[in-house]
C-alpha cells in the first residue's frame, strides 16, 4: 500500500483472488447484459435489420480487439486498480485523468441500474397474465408503469449483490462464473434449436436492412400501414452505422478487467486472450439474439410497429421454437446477462471509484477498504445507493443512460489507446504492429464518439436522443463542481 493511503487513513488493501475464470466471467458478464435480449425488438431488427446488425456487431467486435491490444499492452506496466484512468494519469496528467475517470464512472454505474430495470421484464415475460410482482402504488415514467412489487424485488436483487461484491470478491468472481457459463450454456442451446427447426426461414428476415419505425408507427396510427416493404430501409450504411455507433455500449465491459488488476493471482500476460474471448462470446450472444428473433418470427415487423410497447421479441421466437422450454431456456438466459452485469458492473465501478479516491480526485471515503474482506466497502456501498433509482425511474427513463454508457466507454478507449501509444514512445517500443493497433484504436474511439455526438445528415438515428444531451450536460457539470471541490487534493496527490 502506498505512503499516500497511509496518510489518510485508509486501511487494509485489495486480496489476489481471481482467477483468469473469474475475470473472463466478469467482462463477459459485463458484455451481455438485458439489452442483448430487449433490443432485437426495441432497436436492432428496425435500426438495422438482421444483416445491419450483424455486420455491426461483428465490425464491432473487431474494433474491440484492436482497443483490446492496448488494454493488453497497458495493464502489466500499471497494474493497479482505476484501468484507463490510472494509465491516462501516468500519460496525459491529472486533469486529463480526471476527465476519462469521471466519464467512466459513468459508463459502469448508469449499467447497474439499467440492467436492474429488466429485471421486472424478465418475471413479466415468464408469469403469463399473473402479474406476480404487480401489486402495491404504481406511477408511470416515461410511459412505463413501476409498480411497488417489481420496485421492492428488483431492490432486494441489487443489495444482495452488492453485498456479495462486499463480503469478498473470490466469492463474486464464483458466483459470476456460474451466471456466465449459464448465459452461454442457454444461448448456445436456443442457436442450435433455432438451426434444426422446421419453423424459422430466411425469409422472415426481410426487411434484412431494418425499417423506418417512426414513420411505420405513423402510418399504422393512421390506419394507412399495409406493409412494412414501404418503409425498409434503402441507406444501407445508416441501418449498419445505428448500431455500430452504440458498440461502445454494447461491447463496454472487457475494459472492466484493468479495473481489478491489483486481484489478479495470474500472469498479467493472459489478459489480452481474457479479453479477445469475452469479445468473441459477447458479439456470438448479440448476433444469434437477433437472428434467431428474426427467423421465427414471421410478422417480426408488424409485431414492432402494433405494439403500444416494446415487445419482447426473443422470448415469443424461443416459444415459438420449444414451447414452454424455450420460454425457460430466455428467462435463465437473461437472468444470468442481468445479474452477471449488475455483479460485474458492480465491482468495475467500485474499484474505479476506489482508485480515484487513492488518488485524491473522488473523497477520502471512497478510498476504505474494508480489513476483513478486502474490497472497498465504502465504494460499493455508494454503488449500491446509486443503483437503487433504476427500479424507482423505470426502464424506459433509464434507457435514456444508454448512450451515457457509450459516450463514457469511448472515451476511456480513446485515452487507453493514446496512452500506449506515449507509453511505447516513452519506453522506446518499436513494434510497428502495436503501435498501428493503438492509433487504429483512437482513431475508431473518436469515431464513435463523434458518430454518438454531431447530428450528420444521411444517418439519423445514430447521434444522441434529445434526454441524452440533457444527461451529459448535467454529468460535466457535477464533473465540474466535484473538480472543484476536490482541486486542493488532486494537486497534492
Amino acid at each position: 500500500m502506498s505512503t499516500k493511503n497511509n496518510q489518510n487513513g485508509q486501511q487494509g488493501e485489495l486480496k489476489r483472488q481471481l482467477s483468469p475464470m473469474h475475470v473472463w466471467a466478469i467482462a463477459f458478464g459485463c458484455i451481455i447484459g438485458w439489452g442483448s435480449f430487449v433490443n432485437p425488438g426495441k432497436k436492432f431488427l428496425p435500426n438495422s435489420g438482421v444483416a445491419g446488425t450483424a455486420i455491426a456487431m461483428v465490425m464491432g467486435g473487431l474494433v474491440m480487439m484492436i482497443i483490446a491490444m492496448s488494454y493488453a499492452y497497458m495493464v502489466p506496466r500499471y497494474p493497479k486498480a482505476g484501468g484507463e484512468f490510472t494509465f491516462t494519469k501516468a500519460c496525459f496528467g491529472k486533469r486529463a485523468a480526471y476527465v476519462c475517470g469521471w466519464f467512466l464512472v459513468a459508463a459502469y454505474l448508469t449499467n447497474v441500474p439499467m440492467n436492474s430495470t429488466a429485471i421486472s421484464l424478465i418475471v413479466d415475460g415468464l408469469d403469463g397474465t399473473a402479474d406476480i410482482l404487480k401489486f402495491g402504488f404504481h406511477y408511470t415514467v416515461a410511459g412505463f408503469d413501476v409498480y411497488m412489487g417489481e420496485m421492492l424485488f428488483a431492490m432486494a436483487i441489487l443489495i444482495l449483490f452488492g453485498y456479495l461484491n462486499i463480503i469478498g470478491v473470490e466469492k463474486a468472481g464464483f458466483v459470476q462464473t456460474v451466471l456466465a457459463t449459464l448465459l452461454v450454456v442457454s444461448v448456445f442451446t436456443l442457436t442450435i434449436a433455432a438451426l434444426i427447426s422446421s419453423k424459422t426461414s430466411f425469409a422472415n428476415m426481410a426487411p434484412i436492412w431494418g425499417f423506418d419505425k417512426s414513420a411505420a408507427v405513423e402510418a399504422y396510427k393512421a390506419g394507412t400501414y399495409t406493409s412494412v416493404d414501404a418503409y425498409a430501409n434503402q441507406n444501407v450504411m445508416s441501418a449498419i452505422l445505428a448500431t455500430f455507433a452504440i458498440a461502445p455500449w454494447a461491447y463496454v465491459g472487457f475494459d472492466t478487467i484493468p479495473q481489478a488488476a491489483e486481484e489478479f493471482k495470474f500472469s498479467y500476460k493472459k489478459v489480452s486472450f481474457i479479453m479477445v474471448i469475452a469479445i468473441i462470446f459477447g458479439c456470438f450472444v448479440y448476433t444469434a439474439n437477433n437472428t434467431i428473433t428474426a427467423a421465427a418470427l414471421e410478422n417480426w415487423p408488424d409485431l414492432i410497429v402494433e405494439s403500444s410497447s416494446t415487445p419482447w421479441l426473443l422470448l415469443a421466437a424461443a416459444e415459438r421454437l420449444l414451447g414452454t422450454a424455450g420460454k425457460a431456456l430466455v428467462g435463465v438466459a437473461v437472468s444470468c446477462a442481468v445479474l452477471s452485469g449488475i455483479m460485474g458492473f458492480y465491482l468495475a465501478a467500485s474499484r474505479l471509484m476506489y482508485s480515484m479516491s487513492r488518488d485524491g480526485y473522488l473523497p477520502e471515503v471512497f478510498g476504505v477498504i474494508d480489513e476483513k474482506h478486502g474490497t472497498p466497502k465504502n465504494a460499493m456501498l455508494f454503488c449500491i445507493a446509486v443503483s437503487l433509482s433504476g427500479p424507482i425511474l423505470g426502464r424506459e427513463a433509464l434507457g435514456w443512460f444508454v448512450d451515457m454508457s457509450a459516450i463514457g466507454a469511448s472515451i476511456g478507449f480513446m485515452f487507453t489507446c493514446m496512452s500506449t501509444i506515449v507509453t511505447m514512445k516513452r519506453n522506446n517500443d518499436k513494434s510497428p504492429f502495436l503501435r498501428w493497433m493503438a492509433v487504429l484504436g483512437a482513431t475508431f474511439s473518436l469515431t464513435f464518439i463523434v458518430l454518438q455526438l454531431v447530428p450528420i445528415p444521411g444517418l439519423e438515428g445514430v447521434h444522441f436522443g434529445g434526454e441524452s444531451y440533457v444527461l451529459l450536460v448535467v454529468w460535466i457539470v457535477l464533473g465540474i463542481m466535484f473538480y472543484i471541490h476536490q482541486v486542493d487534493e488532486i494537486n497534492a496527490a
